[in-house]
């Protein structure tokens, strides 16, 4: 692990992998030191916010190191920070990219969609809008289809795009530029009533629904699977 500040008031935890760096964040999260304010990790980096009227930049470095070089206690991650699994259906008909993403990829739009839920994606980061998860990874034959050339203006909310090696929901409308391969009917965001089920270390399965399933399930609110 590699510590580094960022600001006077964080720092910044790089880590060799993702799955490393979700671990450390539960445990930070789970430690809760009196000043901590916030734990924000993004792929393989965890940003650790903290009240600068109670610690300093130095003493929070070395409280993480020797937080990553202790021994922890089964009670270091709680269950509600365990990671849960939600299963996403999408509408693939409601696409306006999945032909651009056939002809990058080479591959049969009916392949694309089988991939594209085949996968079981984690959630790697939050960002860009409140709620965006960006879930990762695609499948190799997936990977590598570039962002549009020109953004949208405007992206319809719960629309589901992918680039790169990654995939993802709009939760809100929004300017975008990935690929739209489909829409989800789930509300996966409302912030006014502070709605955000997803969080880093979370999975995600996509399903394959009609039109008409897509209708009777618009606008309920995604809910992780119970075992």
């Amino acid at each position: 692990m590699k510590l580094a500040p960022l600001g006077d008031q964080a720092v910044l935890a790089y880590h060799a992998d993702e799955p490393t760096a979700v671990e450390f964040a539960n445990r930070v999260r789970a430690a809760n030191p009196a000043w901590l304010f916030d734990v924000v990790p993004a792929y393989a980096s965890v940003g650790i916010f903290f009240d600068a009227d109670r610690t300093g930049t130095a003493d929070v470095i070395a409280w993480l190191e020797a937080l990553v070089h202790a021994t922890p206690a089964p009670s270091d991650q709680p269950p509600a920070l365990a990671p849960r699994h939600f299963a996403i259906p999408v509408c693939y008909e409601m696409q306006l990219d999945l032909a651009r993403v056939s002809e990058h990829t080479g591959l049969p739009p009916d392949e694309v969609i089988r991939l594209h839920t085949a996968t079981t994606y984690t959630v790697y980061a939050i960002g860009f809008v409140p709620g965006f998860p960006y879930l990762g990874y695609l499948p190799r034959e997936l990977c590598g289809v570039g962002r549009l050339p020109s953004p949208r203006v405007r992206v319809e909310p719960r629309s589901v795009g992918l680039t790169a090696r990654q995939t993802g929901i709009y939760p809100l409308a929004r300017p975008g530029g990935w690929n739209l391969i489909g829409r989800t009917p789930l509300t996966i965001v409302d912030v006014a009533s502070g709605f955000f089920p997803l969080r880093v270390g979370d999975t995600v399965r996509f399903e394959r629904i009609d039109e008409q399933h897509y209708h009777e399930l618009e606008g309920e609110r995604l809910s992780a699977e119970t075992k």
